[in-house]
């Protein structure tokens, strides 16, 4: 519900009251000190509204410039947390010191609301200008606040409430405010604390950028902590000097300030050298290492990791999976070699181009992975289980990378869309002469090449029950057996394997074999549908730059469509809308015309769901009376029907575009009752 506006006379005499009367009762100590300002320092009178003040262009300009590493840092952030309130009547801000408003998420609906207020990018909202607010009083406060409603100065803001904290620059000093503002009933105590966690992330992100060239420490008293938000990072030259640390390293080792940790060096800090932490690191597959706190026996534990621009390939990997990367719009490129047979493919280590591997910094997937990570470094089986398009392989190659097994081959075969009579030749391999069309010299199967590396099988529901005896001979045995041949060969390999369907009920139908599915779900996690994950923003950053526009203008309507829509087809029906968008837009700003599929899907998600059936133009009859689906499937309908359209029914290309097979893809039109007949 929208507060109604405090009466101008009654608000500007409780002002009065709390200033020169003293009626500290009235209000906090905080918003009293700040109307007592406004009052005598700034000689504002609470009867006399005004508007801040907008700058000119040149003028913000020079601001944004002089912030352009902050407003990089942040935005990504900013987008993340909007997404997070739900919240339709609010908006993140973003301010320098001066108060000027850099960067702002927010709906058009409410910015249309509160621009006249002078809500906008541009405006100054210190309180010199605007009087008691969120921003403009966290600058003067340098501290948490919480402004409500009456809390203002001025009457024509108190239909709002502002949340603003501090954020630090790498030297620890504050450089802007993070402000949540709105016109709905949240609880200040709970936005604070995201607040909170969000300013820390843009202060680590802005450590990385600016500190590219320099070795990052990540520690904490309980391995667990490591590469997650409560992690303290300490940044060291090559000789070991401190140069920056965040919030949380400060806080672990006891010291004020950063100034104080930069006249040290790391050997002041541990009992241990950088050599010896980047040795012990490298040897541990950069699993956290055991260290002591110089001159006591607080035991921490530390991951030490060479200069981001120096870190190879696989490597990066795992750090873009946890969050670590300093430029959230530049994802790792990895890619894969095509077989023959267009499934599977393999990587035996170097760096790779072609396909992206967006960011996981989604707190699920962070702590999916560190789980992941534990267990195979133990040689347990992973089951992964997730819908289509959600990224399952890209998971499975983080684990592989982060893994012991990091500089052996990564293999991956797609079980569902090799013809069932392929799949044991694949994985199996064959001599030379096994059956007409065998190549001359035979072929090593998947699991061989998969020696000393990491066996991804994707889609492992869909194997046939004859293939999952043999497989399970050789898990139990750890040999293969190619076709035709007689002798077994030795294999050693680490089983990542993965389905979008529940193994448990396979199993129950008698299509999975339950011997083996005990094999392989050692550990089994679900990783998030792209529509639950609060990393969107970034991976849309990151989509964008791998389709060659990583500096892509997205209007608010257009980041409105991409946070909202449900995303049945998951990251690559996000890749292919992002795809055709770039190719719309052709360098210009994207606005919702550039997303026809996203635009049609809103329009009929605001009907009730009640989905007619094609009219029977050949015999001039009725449809059958409307199909009623839940909001989601009728989503996913139109969202499939859009895809279908786009590619002109041709079945057989949209089960490629979307990474199933065919029969998945008509079982699905089935379900979400599309008449096949429509695909010729």
């Amino acid at each position: 519900m929208t507060p109604t506006l405090t009466d101008p006379r009654m608000h500007a005499h409780r002002v009065l009251d709390v200033v020169q009367r003293g009626a500290r009762d009235l209000t906090s100590d905080v918003v009293a000190n700040s109307w007592a300002r406004c009052l005598n320092v700034h000689r504002l009178d609470p009867s006399q509204p005004r508007r801040p003040p907008i700058l000119d262009r040149n003028t913000l300009l020079t601001h944004h410039a002089r912030m352009a590493d902050m407003i990089d840092c942040a935005r990504y952030e900013m987008t993340t947390l909007y997404q997070q309130l739900g919240d339709a009547e609010s908006a993140v801000v973003l301010t320098d010191t001066d108060g000027v408003i850099l960067h702002m998420v927010s709906s058009p609906e409410f910015e249309r609301v509160v621009q006249p207020m002078g809500l906008q990018v541009g405006a100054v909202w210190s309180e010199a200008e605007a009087g008691t607010n969120g921003m403009g009083t966290c600058v003067a406060a340098a501290r948490p606040i919480a402004v409500r409603l009456d809390d203002h100065f001025f009457t024509h803001y108190t239909s709002l409430t502002c949340s603003a904290v501090p954020v630090h620059d790498p030297s620890g000093d504050m450089t802007a405010v993070l402000d949540v503002t709105s016109r709905s009933q949240m609880s200040q105590q709970h936005l604070l604390v995201l607040l909170g966690m969000t300013a820390r992330m843009i202060e680590n992100r802005l450590i990385d950028l600016r500190f590219r060239d320099a070795h990052p420490i990540h520690f904490h008293s309980r391995p667990e902590f490591i590469y997650t938000l409560h992690e303290g990072k300490l940044i060291v030259d090559s000789e070991g000097q401190i140069l920056a640390a965040n919030r949380s390293a400060l806080f672990q080792l006891g010291l004020d300030s950063v100034r104080e940790i930069r006249t040290r060096r790391l050997d002041d800090i541990f009992q241990t050298t950088l050599d010896d932490m980047l040795q012990r690191s490298h040897r541990s597959s950069f699993h956290p290492v055991v260290t002591y706190r110089a001159g006591a026996a607080h035991r921490f534990f530390a991951v030490a990791r060479q200069p981001a621009h120096d870190e190879a390939s696989p490597l990066r990997a795992r750090d873009m999976l946890m969050n670590e990367p300093a430029r959230p719009s530049l994802p790792l490129r990895t890619g894969h070699a095509i077989s023959p047979l267009g499934a599977s493919r393999a990587q035996t280590g170097g760096p790779r181009v072609g396909l992206s591997a967006p960011s996981f910094a989604d707190a699920r997937l962070q702590a999916h992975l560190s789980t992941a990570g534990r267990v195979i470094a133990r040689g347990t089986p992973v089951l992964l289980r997730g819908e289509t398009g959600s990224g399952k392989e890209v998971f499975a190659h983080a684990v592989h990378n982060g893994s012991p097994r990091a500089s052996g081959p990564f293999i991956a075969i797609n079980c569902a869309s090799l013809p069932e009579n392929l799949i044991e030749s694949e994985l199996f391999g064959y001599r030379a002469g096994a059956f007409t069309g065998a190549e001359r010299r035979g072929r090593r199967g998947k699991i061989a090449l998969s020696d000393g590396g990491t066996l991804f099988l994707d889609e492992i529901g869909d194997m046939p029950l004859g293939l999952q005896a043999r497989l399970l001979r050789v898990l139990d045995e750890r040999t293969v057996t190619p076709l035709g041949a007689d002798d077994a060969q030795p294999v050693d390999f680490q089983l990542l394997s993965a389905s979008h369907r529940h193994l448990g009920d396979l199993v129950a139908e008698g299509r999975f074999r339950e011997d083996l599915y005990y094999r392989l779900a050692g550990i089994e996690l679900m990783l998030p549908a792209l529509r639950e994950r609060t990393d969107r923003a970034e991976l849309i950053r990151s989509v964008l730059a791998d389709e060659g526009a990583p500096d892509a203008s997205l209007s608010p309507a257009v980041w409105d469509l991409l946070m909202r829509h449900p995303w049945p087809g998951n990251v690559r029906q996000l890749r292919h809308v992002l795809r055709s968008a770039v190719a719309l837009a052709d360098g210009e700003p994207m606005t919702p015309e550039h997303l026809p599929s996203l635009v049609a899907s809103a329009v009929v998600a605001t009907t009730a769901g009640a989905l007619p059936r094609p009219h029977d133009a050949a015999n001039d009859a009725p449809a059958e009376p409307p199909v009623v689906l839940a909001p989601a499937l009728a989503q996913e309908r139109q969202d499939l029907i859009a895809l279908l359209e786009t590619l002109r029914w041709n079945v057989s290309q949209v089960a490629k575009d979307l990474g199933v097979s065919r029969n998945t893809l008509y079982r699905r039109m089935h379900k979400l009752h599309i008449p096949v007949t429509q695909t010729g």
